[in-house]
């Protein structure tokens, strides 16, 4: 039998060949479930369409349009808030309903951040309330307006992408502090009722299909 002695020049050529196949290996390993779950809601895979749950974002927008490094997050689903410029009434009902639509998700809520855009300070108050919630609170960049309009709720997968639109109406400080007949509160709180099914609806489902995050 003859032996085939590789010379040391070779054995340094295929070593970096299968530190490539290595990484994308693992590459394939991460992204393949997040894009599964993407296509999933492209091509209707889990029935979306009921009305209210989110849009989903066909053109491609990730954290890093927004203006916001992707890596502080640690490869989690975020449930984003950008919040109108003042926060009003149906804003803080928003908030309560979006955070609470995030403990509702149980065992689920390690992989999952919820993040608050603001564009001005909060109040005493509403700093008070915020601290005792899970909500991370960011600035928001000039450019994220740019791609996404204030007042809107977006999921966002673990690669940075931004799949999911929720828009809660009534956050115009007009609209909100005008809420005075019990017509209207009621109408407020059938939204936000179905403004958290959504969310947990659509949460749930990413969730399950995907087990990266």
């Amino acid at each position: 039998m003859t032996n085939i002695n590789m010379s040391p020049e070779t054995d340094m050529a295929i070593k970096p060949n299968r530190n490539r196949q290595s990484l994308l290996l693992l590459l394939v390993v991460f992204a393949l479930p997040v894009i599964l779950a993407k296509l999933a809601l492209e091509q209707k895979w889990l029935e979306f369409g009921v009305t209210n749950q989110g849009e989903l974002i066909n053109k491609s927008l990730t954290l890093t349009d927004l203006g916001i490094e992707q890596s502080q997050f640690e490869h989690q689903w975020l449930i984003m808030y950008l919040l109108p410029a003042q926060c009003h009434k149906s804003c803080q009902q928003t908030l309560e309903t979006v955070h609470n639509s995030y403990v509702a998700l149980g065992k689920e809520m390690p992989r999952i951040t919820p993040v608050a855009l603001k564009q001005h300070e909060f109040s005493v108050e509403q700093s008070q309330r915020l601290a005792k919630s899970q909500w991370q609170i960011m600035p928001m960049p000039q450019q994220a307006l740019q791609h996404i309009s204030s007042t809107q709720i977006v999921i966002v997968d673990p690669l940075g992408n931004i799949i999911l639109s929720y828009n809660p109406n009534g956050d115009t400080a007009s609209q909100l502090d005008s809420a005075n007949t019990s017509a209207e509160a009621q109408s407020n709180s059938t939204q936000q009722t179905r403004l958290g099914k959504a969310i947990i609806t659509d949460m749930k489902k990413l969730l399950k299909y995907s087990k990266v995050g």
